[in-house]
């Protein structure tokens, strides 16, 4: 029974090995989890502002004070995201994801009996934040290692989960509210989101065999099979020469193999290169965590960019209802709203990954279209003043908004920021250094709202994050660029000291030396 038991184990955690990135295969199922795994977690921070008003009135606080609560657990989520890349090397995504499934749960239902807004910033700003953390970043981060071709509208359509849990928990809620009041909605909540833990046990890790140990043992077997053919052929043909000769007249003296030796310590030279292959591929996955992706300026833009677009990721979704509760719009109304909203940014979603699934588009060009769009979208919504108009900002918005959550975190595999190899660590990297601006985006939109009681100066906010981080990504791609002429400019004065070594005539020499003394030889 208990090898029946270790074999499970085995078989749930063994890893996936592949020659090549497969484009689907289980990268199917890792897609299915993580359309559950953004609904139970984005989705619900988003549908988090239909608890606003109830926790306002519940608690008897102030628009920036219950900000904070959102404001907090976004903080903590980013802010340990190095954390869920250093566990998820050391233990593996799938054990990392289910802790956090937890984690969020375990949040939410403590959240249910608090008896102040401080409660809230501990179970979930900080518990249910830290779960977040360790549910999305790894889940994401594997899903991007299983696809290659398709990986930005496979990534896309996936990340829906996020569109449709906003667009039906926030009527699903407010229904449920009126039933069974918030608090007891909230433990609904927590419950459900204990299914992350059925989703991570699904992450199975992905083992891509590198060009070395494919290409690197079958064609030595051929290549020493001809080196010992032309080496019989050279006995034949040249039969007065000696072992000597012979060894610098066989083709192992070419420039960038070892020096030959005698037939019988050829296997040495053999055993010589299997080690050293073999023991290249386990350096990197001892570094937990690589933060040498800080020395890259493209990277550093790109951070900059998720820095200050945080700022208009969250407050919209959180601030839209109480918008159109003070415009005279209808709970019912305000809640439609923000499933449009919801709905939209699905289709924008898949419209992204289709557009960025097209070969010859570059694509931090369409993110940085994406993004200037967004910034107009949300300097639009203080010009709304009734039930459509508001509306067609909120579907607006949604599409443009699904447009770049849905591919800002894919994007740093693409080799104009820093590829697929390094992308865990930038991940993580990544993230958190946008917990600076999700600690400050609600609450200072929040502050605005308590200062100029008017709701349109949170967008205003959002809207001017956004602007800067337009800025910043379009700086990407010249960064980039100026990094890979000066690397080539490297290369090339290395190259030209390691060529004058080994000169081009190299085996030609040898050859003439060798006819000369099989001349001498003849002579005698």
């Amino acid at each position: 029974q208990k090898m029946t038991v270790k074999a499970v184990k085995m078989l749930c955690t063994a890893p996936n090995v592949y020659t090549k990135v497969p484009d689907g295969g289980w990268g199917w199922t890792i897609a299915f989890a993580f359309f559950f795994v953004e609904a139970l977690t984005y989705g619900i921070i988003k549908s988090f502002g239909v608890f606003f008003n109830d926790l306002m009135e519940s608690f008897d606080e102030t628009n920036s004070r219950i900000s904070w609560i959102i404001s907090i657990c976004v903080f903590v989520q980013t802010f340990t995201a190095p954390l869920s890349t250093v566990l998820s090397n050391r233990f593996g995504h799938h054990f990392v994801v289910m802790a956090g499934g937890v984690l969020i749960s375990t949040g939410m239902v403590t959240a249910s009996f608090a008896r102040t807004v401080v409660d809230m910033y501990v179970t979930i700003g900080v518990i249910s934040g830290l779960g977040y953390c360790l549910s999305f970043l790894p889940t994401v981060t594997i899903l991007s290692q299983y696809f290659d071709k398709r990986r930005s509208l496979v990534t896309a359509v996936a990340s829906t989960g996020e569109c449709f849990a906003v667009f039906s928990f926030a009527p699903a809620i407010t229904a449920l509210k009126e039933q069974i009041g918030w608090r007891y909605s909230l433990l609904s909540v927590g419950v459900l989101q204990l299914s992350i833990v059925i989703c991570g046990s699904l992450l199975r890790p992905i083992i891509i065999k590198e060009q070395e140990e494919v290409k690197a043992q079958p064609p030595e077997e051929p290549t020493e099979t001809k080196y010992m053919l032309e080496n019989e052929q050279t006995r034949t043909s040249i039969e007065s020469i000696d072992s000597g000769v012979e060894i610098t007249t066989s083709p192992s003296n070419v420039p960038g193999n070892t020096k030959a030796e005698p037939k019988s310590e050829e296997p040495k030279e053999h055993i010589q290169i299997l080690v050293e292959n073999n023991s290249t591929p386990p350096e990197p996955k001892t570094k937990l965590l690589d933060f040498s992706v800080m020395r890259d300026y493209s990277f550093i833009c790109y951070a900059f960019f998720g820095l200050f677009a945080t700022l208009g990721f969250f407050a919209p979704s959180l601030y839209i209802i109480p918008l159109s509760l003070s415009l005279g719009i209808g709970k019912d109304h305000s809640a439609y709203i923000l499933s449009a909203m919801a709905i939209a940014e699905v289709f924008g979603r898949i419209s992204a990954g289709w557009v960025l699934n097209k070969k010859p588009i570059r694509k931090i060009y369409i993110e940085l279209i994406c993004v200037v769009l967004l910034s107009v979208a949300l300097f639009a919504f203080p010009f709304a003043s009734e039930f459509w108009g508001l509306m067609t900002c909120s579907i607006f918005f949604g599409f443009m908004l699904g447009t770049v959550a849905g591919t800002h975190i894919p994007l740093l595999a693409e080799d104009d920021v820093v590829g697929i190899a390094k992308m865990s660590s930038a991940a993580g990297v990544y993230v958190f250094i946008q917990s600076l601006a999700g600690l400050a985006g609600p609450p200072l939109a929040g502050v605005l709202v308590d200062t100029t009681q008017n709701y349109s100066s949170a967008f205003y906010s959002c809207a001017a994050g956004m602007v800067l981080g337009a800025v910043f990504l379009s700086l990407v791609r010249p960064c980039k660029a100026g990094l890979c002429h000066h690397q080539r400019q490297c290369a090339e004065e290395s190259a030209a000291e390691v060529v004058p070594d080994l000169p081009d005539d190299f085996i030609e020499m040898d050859i003439g030396k060798a006819e000369n003394s099989g001349k001498g030889c003849d002579g005698t």
